[in-house]
Formats: C-alpha cells, sequence, structure tokens
C-alpha cells in the first residue's frame, strides 16, 4: 500500500504548455494532490513538486517544453519533478536524461499520476510510456469561470504532418452516462459554462458505442448548466445534425472551432485530411443559415510542405471567401516520422513568415468586422472575476468579448447587455 503521507505539506508548482485538453489535465491533477494535502507553491516560495505538461506540436513546442524543465529545476532545487503529455510520450529517453527530472509520464499514465508521484518520490528515475489505451477523465475549472469537460483522447487519423495518433494514442472516451455525471458535478459546484474538449471530439464513441450527437443531446438535458462549447471539432464529423440540433438547443452555444489546416484542395489531399473546401464550405454556409451571429473560429496551417505559391494562393482566396470571424494560424513544423517529410516541395522559414503574416491580417479584419456587425445588438454575457483596478470581462453567447466597469457582483452571473462600440484597447466591445 501507498504511503499517501508522504504527499502531506508539500508544495507544488505546474506548468503547462499546449491545448485546452492540457490544461484541463494539468488542474485534474492539481485538484487531485491537494486532496492528499498538497498546497500551490506561491511566488517566491519553493516548491517540492513540479508537474509540466507537455505539448509536442511542432518544434517551437518542444523547445518550449525542454526551457520549462530547466527553469523549474532551477528554480525549484531539489524539487521532485515530473515531465508528462505529448512530448513526453514521444521523446522519454530525451527528457528523463534531463538533469533533475525525476519522473517521465507518457500519455497512458496521466490517468495514474498520483500513485506514480507517492511511489516513485523516494525511488530511482523512472520513464513509463506504454502503449495508450486508456481514457483518464477530466473535469476542471479554467482560470475564469467555465470548466473543461473531456470527453475524448487520441486520434484514428493519420494526416501527414501530425503526430498526435502517436502521442495521444487511438480514439477512446467515457460513456456519457460518466460525462453527465461529471456535469452534474459542475452545476452542484456553481458552474455555469462547461467547454467540451478532446482530441477529435466528433470522433466521439469508439470505446462505448454511442455518438458525438448522443453525448450534445444527453449534456442538454443536464439542469443548473446554462452554456455549452465545443472546443474544436473536424468539419467532416460535424454533421448538419449536430448543426442543426445546436441551431435550437438554448445551452449550446452559437460558437463552433473547426480546423480548415488549408484552403486548397490539393494541399489538403497531401495532407491526408478527409474533407474537402466544397465539404467546409457547406459546413460554414449551413451553420450561418442557421445561426446568422454563430462565431466561427477556424484553424490554418502555412508552408506545409508541398504548399507552393499557387496552392497558397487558392488558399487564401478561399478563405477569404468564407463568412468566418476568426483564424488560428499556425506555421508548419517538421516532426520527426511524419509522412510529411516524404513530400519534396520544401516551404523556406521566410516564406512562412509572410504567409503567416497576411493570414494574421485576414484574420484581424474578420474579428474586426464580425464583432462591429454586433454592435447594437442584445446579448447574454457571462462575466468574469477581475482585479478591482481593472475593468470586468465575458463573452457572450457568440463569443464576443465585453466590457464593463468592475462589479465584483457580477462575477460568474449572465447579464444581458446592449453591446456597445470598443474599447480603447479594440479587443472588446464595451456594455452600454
Amino acid at each position: 500500500m501507498i504511503d499517501s503521507s508522504i504527499l502531506q505539506g508539500k508544495k507544488a508548482a505546474y506548468f503547462t504548455l499546449g491545448c485546452k485538453l492540457n490544461f484541463a489535465e494539468t488542474s485534474t491533477v492539481a485538484q487531485e494532490l491537494q486532496r492528499y494535502g498538497v498546497t500551490k507553491a506561491q511566488k517566491g516560495e519553493t516548491a517540492d513538486i513540479c508537474i509540466v505538461n507537455t505539448c509536442s506540436v511542432t518544434e517551437v513546442a518542444d523547445h518550449k517544453c525542454r526551457q520549462a524543465i530547466h527553469k523549474l529545476v532551477k528554480q525549484n532545487p531539489g524539487a521532485f519533478v515530473v515531465v508528462t503529455g505529448c512530448y513526453a510520450q514521444l521523446k522519454p529517453q530525451e527528457i528523463i536524461e534531463t538533469p533533475g527530472v525525476d519522473l517521465v509520464l507518457g500519455s497512458n499514465e496521466k490517468g495514474n499520476i498520483i500513485p506514480m508521484i507517492m511511489d516513485k518520490m523516494t525511488g530511482a528515475h523512472t520513464v513509463r510510456t506504454a502503449e495508450i489505451l486508456n481514457f483518464a477523465p477530466s473535469c476542471s475549472r479554467g482560470d475564469r469561470t467555465r470548466y473543461f469537460l473531456k470527453v475524448q483522447d487520441g486520434c484514428n487519423y493519420y494526416c501527414t504532418y501530425c503526430t498526435i495518433p502517436i502521442a495521444r494514442g487511438r480514439s477512446r472516451n467515457g460513456s456519457i452516462e460518466s460525462l453527465v455525471k461529471q456535469a452534474e458535478q459542475v452545476a452542484a459546484d456553481g458552474g455555469k459554462e462547461i467547454v467540451i474538449t478532446g482530441v477529435n471530439i466528433g470522433d466521439f464513441g469508439h470505446t462505448t458505442g454511442e455518438t458525438f450527437l448522443d453525448l450534445v443531446k444527453a449534456l442538454d438535458n443536464v439542469e443548473g448548466i446554462e452554456r455549452y462549447r465545443i472546443s474544436s471539432i473536424e468539419p467532416n464529423l460535424l454533421t448538419d445534425e449536430i448543426i442543426e440540433y445546436c441551431a435550437t438547443s438554448k445551452k449550446f452555444m452559437p460558437h463552433f472551432h473547426i480546423p480548415l489546416q488549408s484552403g486548397s484542395d490539393d494541399v489538403l489531399r497531401l495532407m491526408k485530411r478527409k474533407y474537402d473546401t466544397a465539404l467546409f464550405r457547406h459546413k460554414i454556409e449551413l451553420i450561418k443559415s442557421l445561426m446568422p451571429h454563430c462565431f466561427i473560429g477556424v484553424d490554418v496551417i502555412v508552408g506545409t510542405r508541398g504548399e507552393t505559391p499557387e496552392y497558397f494562393e487558392d488558399a487564401y482566396n478561399f478563405i477569404k471567401s468564407l463568412p468566418i470571424s476568426q483564424l488560428h494560424v499556425f506555421s508548419y513544423s517538421e516532426r520527426p516520422g511524419t509522412k510529411a517529410l516524404e513530400i519534396p516541395y520544401v516551404v523556406t522559414p521566410q516564406v512562412k513568415k509572410e504567409r503567416s503574416q497576411r493570414l494574421l491580417a485576414l484574420s484581424e479584419e474578420k474579428l474586426k468586422e464580425f464583432y462591429t456587425s454586433q454592435i447594437g445588438q442584445v446579448r447574454p454575457v457571462l462575466f468574469e472575476h477581475a482585479p478591482k483596478s481593472k475593468p470586468m470581462h465575458g463573452f457572450t453567447d457568440n463569443y464576443v468579448k465585453v466590457e464593463i466597469p468592475n462589479n465584483p457582483e457580477l462575477d460568474n452571473k449572465i447579464i444581458t447587455v446592449t453591446l456597445g462600440d470598443f474599447n480603447k484597447e479594440g479587443d472588446a466591445l464595451c456594455a452600454k
């Protein structure tokens, strides 16, 4: 039997890189450690335990992970250092050879991180990166008002540029029954909004024989939760039925995040994506026809192998023609072991930068256009806590950032407001 008293009175430091799913998982680990008497190290305090939850989506992400590990080891001499996440799954030996690292846990071990820490705090340096089979539940509150509910993990798609199936394993999920119970607990804790997270959430159901639409309908019936947001869903898995259901739901917000990756059919084929631009346009136009005020965020990768100047221009013009609200632009990074390395045409770093800048400028233009279209609208806003000297912010149902003078009584409250003009920073609308 593991002696849990070893954790009592310890202080922990956490560092998370990457996606919302990683942040949700780190928050869950922190909550679990707190139950064993571990408190979060405050600024200036030396931690006894350091946990780094890593990302490996690009070489830049790997570099940031290494920097974070070195920094935590330096700032917390003698601390028990645990590294987990995608970088740990892909390059465990590289990490365990880093001075100061005590435990490296791959994606499959995330769910057992607490007992492994207790077991190994007095033992030798350890690496555990078994085949990824388990689904580790996670439902946690973010830094603001919303909660993040992990419904699915892993991916069965093998896009040529991506290492996620290796880092996260095959698609697997929790049961609808278990996820509804977690949502009910959020409601009991006073939570108003849940973001549904996962690696490929539209692929939900492989483990349990259920569907993502089944899950959406079940969560929609949970008493006490007023808002759901779908974090990111593949266009081919965002069925017309899901869109139509969300359009009539009072709880699923008019807000979608859909990865496009490229607006060129030729590049999509090189990427081995499972849709084309015609399908993507259909999804966007259906959403807008049913939910005209819907916010639509889109992921795009620039500079992938094979993206010729002509292909990029096709992509740019396609994206420009879409009635979307914002772009999340990523610069392609070579990842060892991916099929993309077999594609001969290589885009130079300077050209990648130029293409990124063009798309970021287009994103700013589209976001301003969308916000401007909302001025004068009456929308419900979930306001978030802010320091006394700062204005409060919140988001409308359709994800417009709203600013008001500070009023602590409005923290975690949904208030209907009339949207006014831009604030002085230009990143939010002021409530009238």
